[in-house]
């Protein structure tokens, strides 16, 4: 059957279908898809004329203004090519609910998926029942249909998972929505006026939700009420205290308040609220600091012989280097000082028909350390466990390797500011060949322990690759438990002794597996070892699509020398499965070597990994090789490495690119007349660097939120201090300032792109998102109108509504779709 743009041509029996059946509906899916194209098109001023067939959809026949018709053929074409790897879904999080006997688990798993019609990503829930006839067999049985969760900011289970609290965070004003419930129906809806707080945040950073051990109260992270704007009428007059804006008056703006930064812009201050479920009465924590700003809040273990329950939360402080200053951005900031607090939950009492909230005071915990995050308390509730980004605090890296500590917990908070101290895991500053590197971009479960109460399960950075390590939070022991390949893992759960996983690779899509460890009788050495099961997915039909167009792909780690230091890492992909260096040979010797895309990471202290990246794998698809450079400063290879590049950037870091291409090059990987460059922040530093500073190694070029002049940055950015601490090194910390110096911006411009503009000569494409606090879209205009000033060919996108990432659907999809059509234009 065709599905054509008249519903008026569908059958009476096909509309009722599609009306009782909108969300589940194949058909309805294609529709939206189909209305994607048609608004895709005419915003890029085609003229559609065709039909979608329900099975296949047809081959776009439409006019791009201003292209030949067989340009406007391969860019319907790479449109769809891209919506193919656009429509798999996420694996987000999942949480596991053991049965008493231990023999059957209920999962419930939190996927998304880009909607983009609608311009964001669609959430929804899938369960399975997990029986297990032995420790070698494990069955999923999967619900038929998933659960959409429409206008849901969030979901946390209660500790038992017998209740679900579901956030629905107010927009334009609306309340928030607080909703339990229970094992067959709604229990519980509060909803909380803006007068009370704002949203809850769910950002991963300050966010925190946690019930209380008897699924009573709720505490979590919410945005401060808005003090009310004083009112001016058309007289002059000033009306003070007013909700609403009455005909002819309007709202004085007073004083600016300073946000977080980065994704923060427009925020209120995260403060801790607690819900009493029974009664729906809200009540904010007092005491708290007014210059804290709180999240992660976490229920200590309830006392025996107290009736008072505890609180603990991180909190930060306007602080840089040991001294008060402004809110400096915080998103993936980790050297933003920050400390462990405890404090009494207020007791909500009943005297007559009034209601009493006592509070108390606060109390720092672990005050050694300025930077701890995370909380964790184990089972048994006689430990506090969690992670520190000391090394960030003092270098002034914005990421850094993370150590990970304990404490004793005790009921007597009074003695926690004294109580010593663990490390558990200490920072690794140059690791064995092949050892263990020290923790990165660590986050937690909330659940993170196996049933001794002693192992820790988390996932952390090896080198290129992400693990599932174990930590034995007594003696600090760490075991790699996830196979020791190339392929990436990424905790999901833990149920019971078992652990729930999710592996991909580069040419892989993501796979469900279930973890078990091996009877310890069986390994003479002591190590346990772990099997790792494939787990059936409902899913699998869309993921073998995927699985075709990648088969043919392959990917491999390169170590690259860099002189006499240890050599770095980049990741080779291969688009037409190339396994052996003869063959690579073989081919550019008859001069078919496929062009190679040199991409590179951003931070700089990130890492690219072997995971599965649904854009690295449409523009491998495309025909391109791709080359993942880990260049020196990036995470997962030691604290030493990462701090070398400190005050080196825009030299060591172009200098480590260049090896690893020519290493490629000598390798047989790569032709030297087709290589282009891709990068995105400081991954566009780069970009923009190499081709200033080695002109004639690169074809074509194309940067997203580039920082192409350090010296216009510093003015407008929300991290000046990056600018500081990258240009000068840990040095810069000692003279960070919001007025530089001449001589400090005359540094800062040399060591930038732009020092180097004169130069360039190869298409550069750019793509902005005009929302973006961390580069300004001024620096990237600036160096576009550079080069088009002097007839290098530019191309520029800039999004009118997107932030840093630009990784909003319809932003994200039309980035990479004009990222592969512009290099396919210019590197043949």
């Amino acid at each position: 059957m065709a599905i054509v743009s008249n519903p008026l041509n569908w059958s009476t029996n096909e509309r009722l279908f599609l009306r009782l059946q909108p969300r589940h509906s194949s058909l309805f899916r294609l529709l939206k898809q189909q209305r994607f194209c048609f608004a895709y098109l005419n915003n890029h001023k085609f003229s559609p004329s065709f039909a979608m067939d329900a099975s296949q959809a047809a081959p776009l026949t439409a006019n791009l203004e201003g292209q030949d018709e067989s340009s406007t053929d391969e860019y319907a074409s790479q449109a769809k090519l891209l919506q193919e790897f656009t429509n798999v879904s996420t694996i987000n999080k999942a949480w596991v609910f053991s049965s008493s006997d231990g023999a059957s688990s209920q999962a419930m798993f939190s996927m998304s998926q880009p909607d983009l019609v609608a311009n964001k990503k669609r959430t929804y829930i899938l369960s399975s029942h997990i029986s297990k006839t032995s420790s070698h067999e494990i069955n999923f049985h999967w619900s038929p249909i998933p659960i959409e969760q429409v206008g849901v900011s969030t979901t946390v289970p209660s500790p038992s998972g017998s209740k679900f609290l579901i956030v629905r965070n107010g927009e334009g004003g609306s309340p928030t929505k607080l909703e339990i419930w229970g094992p067959s129906q709604l229990q519980k809806e509060i909803c909380i006026p803006q007068s009370v707080h704002g949203p809850l945040y769910t950002d991963g950073w300050f966010e925190g939700i946690s019930w209380n051990p008897d699924e009573t109260l709720i505490s979590y992270i919410a945005e401060e009420p808005q003090p009310l704007k004083t009112m001016f009428d058309g007289l002059g007059n000033i009306n003070g205290g007013k909700t609403e804006k009455d005909c002819g008056t309007w709202k004085i703006q007073g004083d600016w308040e300073e946000d977080w930064g980065e994704t923060y812009s427009g925020k209120g201050k995260p403060s801790l609220y607690i819900v009493h479920i029974n009664s729906g009465h809200v009540q904010a924590v007092e005491g708290i600091p007014k210059h804290l700003s709180v999240g992660q809040v976490v229920w200590a273990p309830p006392s025996l012989n107290q009736t008072s329950q505890y609180l603990v939360f991180v909190g930060w402080a306007p602080e840089y280097n040991s001294q008060p200053s402004r809110k400096l951005g915080i998103r993936y900031c980790y050297n933003r000082p920050c400390y462990l607090y405890a404090v009494e939950a207020p007791v909500l009492k009943q005297k007559g028909e009034e209601l009493r909230n006592d509070t108390s005071k606060v109390h720092m915990i672990a005050q050694g350390l300025r930077s701890a995050f995370l909380p964790r308390f184990s089972p048994d509730g006689k430990a506090l466990v969690f992670l520190s980004a000391k090394s960030s605090v003092d270098t002034g890296a914005h990421c850094a390797t993370n150590s990970l500590h304990k404490l004793a917990w005790s009921s007597n908070v009074e003695l926690l500011s004294s109580v010593k101290i663990v490390d558990l895991v200490p920072v690794i500053m140059c690791p064995e060949d092949g050892g263990f590197p020290g923790l990165y971009y660590s986050t937690l479960l909330h659940k993170p322990w196996l049933s001794d109460g002693n192992s820790m399960i988390m996932s952390s950075v090896w080198g290129s690759s992400e693990v599932v390590l174990s930590i034995n939070t007594t003696s600090g022991e760490v075991l790699r438990i996830s196979p020791n390949d190339s392929r990436s893992w990424n905790v999901l759960a833990i149920d019971g002794d078992n652990v729930l996983a999710v592996c991909s690779s580069l040419v892989d899509p993501p796979q469900i597996k279930y973890g078990y460890p091996l009877d310890l009788k069986e390994h003479t050495n002591g190590i346990v070892s772990w099997e790792w099961l494939d787990i059936s997915m409902p899913f699998l039909g869309y993921l073998e699509k995927i699985r075709s167009l990648l088969s043919s792909k392959s990917y491999s780690i390169l170590k690259i020398p860099v002189g006499a230091k240890p050599p770095i890492e980049a990741i080779y992909v291969s688009s037409d499965g190339h396994q052996s260096l003869e063959s690579c040979n073989e081919v550019q010797r008859n001069g078919q070597c496929n062009p190679l895309i040199v991409v590179l990471h951003g931070g700089p202290h990130s890492t690219f990994l072997t995971s599965y990246s649904k854009n690295l794998a449409f523009l491998s698809s495309m025909g391109f090789n791709l080359l993942l450079v880990n260049y020196r400063g990036s995470l997962g290879f030691g604290e030493e490495a990462l701090q070398s590049l400190l005050g080196k950037v825009g030299r060591q870091d172009v200098d480590d690119v260049l090896a690893a291409i020519d290493h490629v090059f000598k390798l047989g990987l790569a032709e030297s007349t087709k290589i282009a460059v891709l990068g995105g922040s400081h991954g566009g530093f780069l970009t923009t660097h190499l081709i200033g500073q080695a002109p004639d190694r690169f074809c074509v070029a194309a940067v997203r939120n580039p920082v192409c002049n350090i010296a216009l940055m510093i003015g407008t950015t929300d991290i000046p201090d990056w600018c500081y601490v990258e240009t000068y090194g840990s040095a810069g910390n000692s003279f960070f300032t919001e007025a530089p110096s001449l001589e400090h911006l005359s540094v800062f411009y040399n060591k930038s792109p732009i020092s180097h503009i004169s130069k360039v000569k190869v298409p550069v494409l750019f793509l902005l998102g005009a929302q973006d606090l961390r580069v300004p879209v001024s620096n990237g205009i600036q160096y576009a109108r550079a080069l088009k000033e002097k007839g290098v060919p530019v191309k520029t996108i800039v999004f009118p509504n997107d932030v840093h990432g630009i990784d909003r659907p319809q932003s994200d999809f039309e980035s990479f779709l004009n990222i592969g059509l512009w290099f396919k234009k210019y590197c043949k």
